[in-house]
């Protein structure tokens, strides 16, 4: 079976669930580039947790982890199958410690992307939760040791933001980013696009830049799952290279 892709993307604000707008016909363009997976593995920044998690329940919910929004959000479901075999062989791939666990479901980081790129609901999904103590380099190695899932049809799927401060949104500005957060997200695409992963994988070297950027790694982390399952083979196209409302970067890759 020929390798399948992965892909990150910057999800956002959870209104794009429900917009049709540059972002969300980038994401289309994304998933029409690439094979119909036969399964996909969702990387979120939304399932942060003590320890790595996976689910495999046969038919996971669609959870609503946001609050305050329209009405017709809450309204989406996205009811996919799950793949209780594959969650068993991403078990037995990770090296560190795990847990099935299905407290949790398909939640929006993972959602308001794939309800764009496979309306059809056909696709079995599987999460993997974000291991809040483990420190990057440990992300990246799942990541590898996720690699052989790309020869087995499956679509390593990561969703966050390379730049991700709420604190400092400013709704004033819907398209622009702060000076910090371009350089923030140039430097990371800069390496991921040389190859350079140690540079990603230390991010915190860029010291108050990544600071701002990079408040806490739950938006960051899933890039480093997507790095550390690339091949050298893989060519690297960037979409929404842009930011938003100041601290938000909506960049996003395909690795094909």
């Amino acid at each position: 079976m020929s390798k399948m892709p992965m892909m990150f993307i910057g999800h956002g604000s959870p209104m794009n669930a429900i917009e049709d707008n540059r972002y969300t016909r980038s994401w289309k363009e994304m998933a029409k580039k690439i094979p119909k997976p036969e399964s996909i593995v969702s990387i979120s920044a939304h399932w942060y947790t003590n320890g790595t998690k996976i689910m495999n329940e046969e038919n996971p919910k669609t959870i609503y982890d946001m609050y305050g929004f329209p009405k017709e959000l809450y309204e989406i479901s996205y009811n996919v199958p799950g793949n209780p075999k594959l969650a068993e062989n991403v078990k037995s791939l990770i090296s560190k410690q795990s847990v099935f666990d299905n407290s949790w479901g398909i939640d929006h980081g993972t959602w308001s992307g794939l309800v764009h790129m496979y309306p059809e609901r056909d696709i079995p999904v599987i999460q993997i939760s974000i291991d809040a103590s483990a420190p990057p380099e440990v992300h990246y190695q799942i990541g590898k040791e996720l690699n052989s899932l790309r020869h087995q049809g499956v679509l390593l799927f990561g969703t966050g933001n390379i730049v991700h401060n709420l604190r400092m949104i400013d709704w004033g500005i819907e398209d622009k980013g702060f000076d910090w957060a371009y350089k923030f997200d140039d430097y990371i695409k800069e390496n991921i696009e040389n190859r350079n992963h140690e540079n990603v994988i230390n991010y915190l070297s860029l010291g108050e830049t990544a600071k701002l950027a990079v408040p806490t790694p739950d938006h960051f982390n899933p890039i480093l799952y997507i790095l550390g399952a690339f091949d050298n083979e893989d060519k690297i196209s960037t979409y929404n290279n842009s930011c938003m409302m100041g601290s938000l970067s909506m960049t996003s890759y395909l690795f094909t």
